[in-house]
């Protein structure tokens, strides 16, 4: 099939599946395929000259208004929606029948095989991390994300995870009003480097993670759950 996957994970899961997109976007991390614009911002008319079989979007990721466009091209779409742990097995079920891969799922590591994650004082209550995905304005994630569902897998409790908003807004009257035992600055999808630090630091200690274990889904996930932990792990210690 000649595919096109306007989602970093997807690339990367149909690559693992021995698939090789004929394009994808410029966040892939693929610089031997054809770029197609970004997941925000394709380019509707560069898909269509490729003549794909099937383009993949995800809800996530990708506006509903290019998916308009993509089928009003007359272009195959398929839609994945990977909102938490829980859809992934079925949402790359459904992926792997339309592409015609071979796939058995994967299970994710036992809760017990995961190191326990205890705070630093002995208290037995968990560790209350804040994930900051983006800079000015600071937002965070919800438990209506994938990131956030993976923490909590790993024994995590999220500030702000009750927020209506997947991805919420934060001022500086929110991060006063919430507790922070660790803040868990993600590489993606704002680079948090090291030089961020000392201004994070205002609201705890600070660990720098890998972003696409903590955001990519896939055929990485039960891999990531074990690397996610491990590093909060370590930064506690």
């Amino acid at each position: 099939m000649r595919v096109i996957s306007l989602v970093p994970s997807a690339t990367e899961t149909l690559a693992a599946w021995g698939i090789d997109p004929v394009a994808c976007t410029r966040f892939c991390e693929r610089d031997d395929l054809p770029h197609v614009g970004g997941t925000k911002n394709p380019d509707i008319a560069a898909i269509a000259e490729l003549v794909p079989d099937l383009v993949v979007v995800d809800r996530e990721e990708n506006r509903r208004e290019d998916f308009e466009a993509l089928v009003a091209a007359g272009i195959d779409v398929e839609v994945l929606h990977i909102a938490s742990l829980d859809d992934v097995n079925g949402e790359l079920a459904r992926l792997a029948q339309r592409v015609g891969a071979a796939w058995q799922p994967e299970p994710l590591p036992a809760r017990s095989e995961l190191p326990p994650l205890r705070r630093a004082d002995g208290d037995d209550t968990r560790v209350r991390v804040f994930v900051p995905i983006w800079r000015r304005p600071l937002m965070t994630i919800s438990d209506r994300t994938y990131g956030a569902t993976l923490l909590a897998y790993c024994g995590l409790e999220v500030a702000f995870a009750d927020r209506p908003d997947a991805y919420p807004t934060l001022d500086e009257a929110d991060l006063a009003s919430e507790p922070i035992d660790l803040v868990l600055a993600p590489t993606e999808p704002y680079p948090w480097h090291r030089h961020h630090l000392d201004e994070l630091g205002a609201y705890g200690p600070v660990h720098l993670i890998d972003g696409q274990d903590l955001f990519w889904w896939g055929t990485r996930t039960p891999g990531a759950v074990r690397r996610v932990a491990d590093a909060v792990a370590r930064s506690l210690s």
